[in-house]
């Protein structure tokens, strides 16, 4: 078998749902700023106190095993994992989701690169190891959990930042077959920018030194204007690659879905490639921005309102912290 398809897709949210006025009681007036960037969603969910990222993988890949039923476990020869904030140092939280789902994949791969696109990057991994190796079956898990546990802190919750993201969890199920074909995946890698997503605290420290300041995402005018200015264009560009290598228009996407990181970037993304919004799911105003669960979070929620029929050409795409990478898919969606 010579083709790999996402046969299946799923997505968890907390139960925990946060309103933005809880962050705007916090608000620091020294810190306000009129910039799309954090212009904040009505809503978010957060993670319950002591929920691990195991927990929420566990609870993301639920509505798989329960359509593809367990025994599909036992074919996870290829486990990937993203989690924005890996609770086991050093090495990561796949091993524990493995161990939580009861089984011990060849390839166990905590991806911590990727960012918001990591899913995508995840599919384009598994897609080569399934094509070129022995294994079955391939599982990608990405985390959310930063909303809930650092953009509340004392310090942080304040700023403009700590209202965009929510915290959620996202599932794919890859498989060796022609039932819901990933057509073509594109990847760009812009390591210049890499650095330019910092973590910062007051007083300054290094992220693993001890100190009296919390720790956040740093942001100033001009980084805005240039993650604004890169974002807006290195996901049509991937976008336009894809579409382009399989002979179509991008208006002729049935369904596009990305990462969620502002309205700004979504009316931005669907304008640049001739999209209406109903062929654009949002769940920004609901979920926030989701980061590299975004994309699996938002594509369940519109499979599940039967937006996505049995034959759609589906575009994921989305970028990464401040520009670093960028990354697209094309699916003929099998349908559920």
């Amino acid at each position: 078998m010579s083709t790999v398809s996402l046969i299946d897709v799923a997505g968890y949210l907390p139960e925990n749902i946060v309103s933005a006025d809880y962050f705007a009681q916090y608000a620091d007036p020294a810190d306000v700023t009129a910039n799309t960037m954090f212009k904040a969603p009505k809503f978010r969910h957060h993670i319950a106190p002591g929920e691990t990222p195991a927990d929420m993988a566990e609870r993301a890949v639920a509505p798989i095993l329960a359509r593809q039923g367990r025994e599909v476990l036992g074919d996870i020869d290829i486990l990937i994992v993203h989690t924005q904030l890996p609770e086991t140092g050093i090495v990561g939280n796949g091993g524990e989701v493995a161990a939580r789902l009861g089984i011990k994949p060849e390839w166990l791969i905590d991806l911590h690169n990727g960012g918001c696109a990591a899913f995508v990057h995840g599919m384009k991994l598994a897609r080569q190891l399934l094509l070129s190796t022995d294994a079955k079956a391939a599982l990608i898990v990405t985390v959310q959990n930063v909303a809930g546990q650092v953009f509340t802190q004392e310090q942080v919750r304040g700023k403009p930042q700590a209202a965009i993201p929510g915290d959620g969890a996202g599932a794919g199920l890859l498989v060796k077959s022609g039932d819901s074909p990933i057509l073509d995946i594109e990847t760009k890698h812009l390591p210049e920018f890499a650095g330019q997503m910092t973590v910062i605290a007051d007083p300054p420290r290094r992220y693993w030194e001890a100190g009296a300041g919390q720790m956040h995402v740093g942001f100033t005018e001009s980084k805005i204007a240039k993650v604004l200015g890169r974002g807006n264009r290195i996901v049509p560009e991937v976008a336009h690659a894809v579409c382009g290598r399989l002979g179509v228009a991008s208006s002729e996407l049935d369904l596009l879905v990305t990462n969620q990181p502002n309205r700004a970037f979504l009316r931005n993304w669907r304008d640049a490639l001739l999209l209406p919004p109903e062929r654009h799911p949002d769940t920004f105003d609901e979920c926030g921005n989701l980061f590299a669960a975004g994309i699996p979070v938002t594509f369940d929620r519109a499979v599940d309102e039967g937006r996505v029929p049995a034959g759609s050409l589906v575009m994921f795409a989305g970028f990464a912290h401040a520009g670093d990478f960028a990354a697209a898919a094309a699916v003929r969606w099998g349908g559920r």
